[in-house]
């Protein structure tokens, strides 16, 4: 193997009063990172452009020398949780969230608190896809608060959705329900907004009474009675293609990402969420991440030129603003998996690509247009010199500024 690339999910931030004015990055206990660091480059990258506040999808796709245009959020995490699209079907990214009434529309919280046990979303889905409608569909939890939504047939992608919180590459917060739009003159783009409105008009019917939801208000959690939908996409993702990658990937976005760009994928199931405490079972997951990536290196290194591990956890606290949470999990990520890179690579001569696929900094509780700290690490190349890679160090580091399509090309991964 000649390289790996480790993106860990929205690892950028700002500095927080509870750490101190200094970021969870630079206020953390990283030695296996700062092994790296000082036997390396430091630099800061924009994952699409300056600028940019990017989705998890754009900025991915950006990375791996994509252009936007070249994929959606929908296509992509269906074809990630494994389900099957005709040229034409109309794929959604979901969330269960909860508002106040349909008739009001405030939008109460985006993922029902995060305590929306899989158990819960299961049966949710089950009432959803007994909805009558004129046109077939498939409605497919996949992990925590997410889902996939598909219209089967020949449906128009330009329309918008109703969850805008990014538009453009600008975050807009919008704490109201909007309704799908056409967003051309077309008759299909008109006709398929009106297919998708009466949709989320029946699922709120369903959700609201739902015995699962009236459970979760009498034992005063946040009912999953809406959903926010966007990614509308009927078109097959074309993108570069990888064939000598692996892939450690677990969430249905980054697998279709790396599926679909001709990589191996080695992925496993991530721990249900049972109960209410929705942060240990996101600490399951990163365990189970950190152990899978680990034996996944282990016994295929040798088969492949290059590795792509794709850490989600770190992004989730920085919704939260919970820098703690996001610090404590950085570090478990430096005495697991870098503690093992930190032996593996250089006797292998492997090469060590670090960066974030977007800043989310805890105090804005979303991504934002900051650039992630990048780390390169070449084997034997630099007389080790004592660095913390952090935020304010990579602004002066030696790689330097780059943009998401010139990263992979400046480390040498790509030609």
């Amino acid at each position: 193997m000649k390289g790996i690339l480790i993106l860990l999910d929205g690892l950028g931030d700002l500095p927080h009063r509870l750490l101190k004015d200094k970021t969870p990055l630079e206020s953390a206990n990283i030695p296996n990172l700062d092994f790296f660091a000082a036997r390396g480059e430091l630099g800061y990258l924009y994952s699409v452009r300056p600028g940019f506040v990017p989705e998890s999808d754009e900025a991915v796709v950006s990375i791996f020398g994509n252009e936007l245009i070249s994929s959606t959020r929908g296509q992509l995490e269906a074809r990630g949780a494994g389900l099957k699209l005709m040229r034409g079907d109309l794929a959604f990214r979901v969330n269960f969230a909860t508002i106040d009434s349909f008739e009001k529309g405030n939008i109460i919280d985006r993922r029902v608190g995060r305590t929306l046990t899989t158990e819960e979303a299961e049966i949710l889905a089950k009432a959803l896809n007994k909805i009558k409608m004129p046109v077939g569909f498939l409605f497919e939890p996949t992990i925590q608060h997410r889902a996939v939504l598909i219209f089967r047939g020949g449906y128009s992608d330009n329309i918008s959705g109703n969850d805008i919180t990014y538009i453009q590459g600008k975050i807009w917060n919008s704490n109201k329900i909007t309704r799908i739009n056409s967003l051309d003159e077309d008759e299909n783009s008109f006709y398929t907004s009106n297919i998708v409105n009466e949709f989320l008009s029946k699922a709120y019917d369903v959700l609201k009474n739902h015995p699962v939801n009236i459970q979760r208000e009498k034992k005063g959690l946040m009912p999953a009675n809406f959903l926010l939908i966007r990614g509308a996409g009927i078109e097959f993702p074309k993108l570069k293609q990888y064939k000598n990658w692996m892939s450690v990937v677990y969430m249905p976005l980054e697998n279709g990402i790396a599926s679909l760009s001709g990589m191996d994928v080695f992925s496993f199931d991530y721990p249900p969420l049972e109960g209410l405490d929705s942060y240990e079972n996101i600490y399951d997951g990163l365990v189970k991440a950190c152990k899978f990536s680990v034996k996944s290196l282990k016994n295929y290194y040798k088969k492949y030129d290059y590795a792509y591990i794709h850490i989600k956890e770190t992004d989730l606290p920085g919704h939260d603003n919970k820098p703690l949470e996001k610090k404590e999990m950085i570090e478990y990520v430096d005495k697991t998996l870098f503690k093992f890179l930190r032996e593996f690579a250089p006797p292998n001569k492997i090469k060590v690509l670090v960066t974030g696929d977007h800043s989310t900094p805890c105090k804005f509780k979303n991504h934002s247009a900051d650039p992630v700290p990048v780390l390169f690490y070449i084997p034997d190349k630099l007389i080790p010199r004592e660095k913390h890679f952090s935020e304010k160090e990579a602004r002066f580091g030696e790689f330097g500024k780059v943009v998401g399509y010139e990263l992979l090309k400046k480390a040498g991964f790509v030609r």
